[in-house]
């Protein structure tokens, strides 16, 4: 399947970072998000990617004409840098369609502007390239397909823990539950979506606003609920998090690049 990479936002939310590289370029590790997303879906065999790019998209475009797979692994040069042999049998055989889809277009004019790109897929991925999951990818895939509906999302669980209050119309408490324990879940930005997605679009709307409503009156939208890793990167603590995570070697293997950044933890 076809994987469509949402890359062209502004990030504001993180903006120490997104005022010099557009989001999906800032680094976990060694790689940037975008990188280990990508890298996730490759390892369930979706290699063909279609970048839908924005601002910053010289940054990403340069990315990948100039990318070196040999930097990232463990490789012996001779001949003062004419020859370069790598050590490991890591390769990515990625396909990369980059296009320019608009500064100031939404997730849903972005997926409206490549459609060209995934008209001959029967169904194909979507991502927002700012989040990580460990989530089960073939058995989404199969209950999606199963259902016969038009469209998937990832639910998760929040990822802040907070208190949820029960109140009665006179303002009488009648119960605090925390959200651990609540039934919220949120959109995770991993989507499954068929060709009949664009029959439910139109011009300027956001995709998960307008296009799912229609979806869901026609109950045609599905969401597969995971309780495993997730974690989205809209703020600097958010990424701080991650990296923590992967310093200490706590990333699921899924999407932590197969090891190659990844150091064990430190003994206590």
């Amino acid at each position: 399947m076809k994987v469509v990479l949402f890359c062209g936002g502004m990030g504001t939310r993180i903006r120490e970072y997104s005022e010099t590289i557009p989001k999906p370029m800032i680094p976990v590790g060694q790689h940037p998000i975008m990188w280990r997303v990508m890298d996730y879906y490759s390892q369930y065999g979706h290699r063909d990617f279609v970048l839908c790019l924005g601002y910053k998209a010289n940054i990403i475009k340069d990315y990948f004409l100039n990318y070196k797979h040999h930097v990232h692994s463990d490789f012996v040069v001779s001949n003062f840098g004419e020859k370069v042999e790598t050590l490991s049998e890591r390769k990515e055989d990625w396909r990369v369609s980059l296009i320019d889809t608009g500064v100031w277009r939404n997730i849903g004019e972005r997926l409206w502007a490549v459609k060209d790109h995934v008209k001959d897929e029967e169904i194909f991925c979507a991502n927002y390239s700012d989040g990580l999951s460990d989530v089960d990818l073939d058995d989404m895939v199969k209950k999606f397909k199963e259902s016969g509906k038009i469209a998937c999302f990832l639910a998760v669980r929040p990822p802040l823990t907070y208190h949820i209050a029960d109140i009665a119309e006179d303002g009488r408490v009648k119960e605090f539950i925390s959200s651990e324990r609540s039934e919220i879940w949120i959109n995770g930005g991993y989507f499954l979506l068929r060709k009949e997605i664009f029959d439910y679009m139109r011009e300027g709307e956001e995709l998960v606003y307008e296009p799912f409503s229609r979806l869901i009156a026609e109950n045609q939208l599905m969401a597969y609920k995971h309780e495993g890793f997730w974690r989205s990167m809209d703020t600097l603590r958010d990424r701080q998090v991650l990296e923590d995570m992967l310093e200490k070697g706590q990333l699921p293997s899924r999407i932590g690049g197969m090891g190659a950044d990844v150091r064990p933890a430190a003994k206590k």
